[in-house]
């Protein structure tokens, strides 16, 4: 185990586990979080795994960025902050391993946002999640936009963003934000568990699938089937030589 500051490294088998931990503050993702954050995806515990769990601990996920610090930045230092410690959340989602969200309490703005560049979200029943940066006149700009409207669509990505509703975890279930929702206390065995049903497969199939998952989202039909026969002429050569 590694990491006395605010975010926490371990290995369990195959499976690297990061645990935010700035409770007193409900793990807001501060600059210096996001930033332990960046180191700790790169090191060797995280980059050696063949799964990882990002968890906030047994009562919070995150309540969301720590806005303060943001309050007075120029345009130009904000733009500055994308390409240093706020690139934590495209670098969660570039990850080649599969990755696994495990949720309880609140999962609130960017906590979201660093939620929903996972894979997968395991939560149990106190978790509770919400977009509410409209409501004080900013929006959610870590991928928030992007990646909810793709997990529930233009119209509910609206109640969500522009109406700043809560869900719990069971609306979010239903709404297609969840994996699962788990008993009390029970999300990060449930993720570790998924986490190792992942780890078992071919880490290049799984590498390569995620990227062809990601780019089809986005590209038309024709360019789709094209990409996932190519991938899988790639996969198919590897598998045997």
């Amino acid at each position: 185990m590694t990491g006395a500051g605010t975010v926490e490294l371990r290995r369990t088998g195959s499976t690297a586990v990061l645990t935010l931990r700035r409770e007193a503050k409900l793990n807001a993702l501060s600059t210096h979080l996001e930033r332990e954050l960046l180191r700790a995806l790169d090191d060797e515990t995280v980059t050696t795994a063949r799964a990882v769990v990002l968890t906030g601990g047994a009562t919070v996920f995150s309540a969301g960025a720590d806005t303060g610090e943001l309050d007075e930045m120029t345009p130009d230092a904000i733009a500055a902050y994308y390409r240093d410690s706020g690139a934590v959340y495209e670098k969660v989602a570039a990850l080649a391993q599969p990755t696994v969200a495990a949720i309880a309490g609140h999962c609130l703005g960017g906590g979201l946002e660093l939620a929903l560049a996972a894979d997968f979200r395991v939560a149990d029943p106190t978790a509770a999640f919400g977009l509410p940066e409209v409501g004080i006149g900013i929006l959610p700009s870590s991928g928030g936009t992007y990646r909810t409207t793709r997990a529930v669509g233009p119209a509910r990505a609206r109640e969500l963003i522009l109406r700043g509703r809560r869900l719990t975890a069971e609306e979010a279930l239903g709404w297609g934000l969840l994996t699962e929702v788990t008993g009390e206390g029970g999300h990060l065995e449930a993720a570790l568990r998924l986490a190792g049903e992942l780890a078992a497969l071919p880490p290049l199939a799984v590498a390569v699938t995620k990227r062809v998952i990601d780019t089809a989202a986005d590209s038309p039909r024709e360019a789709s089937l094209l990409l996932e026969q190519l991938a899988y002429a790639s996969l198919n050569r590897a598998a045997h030589p």
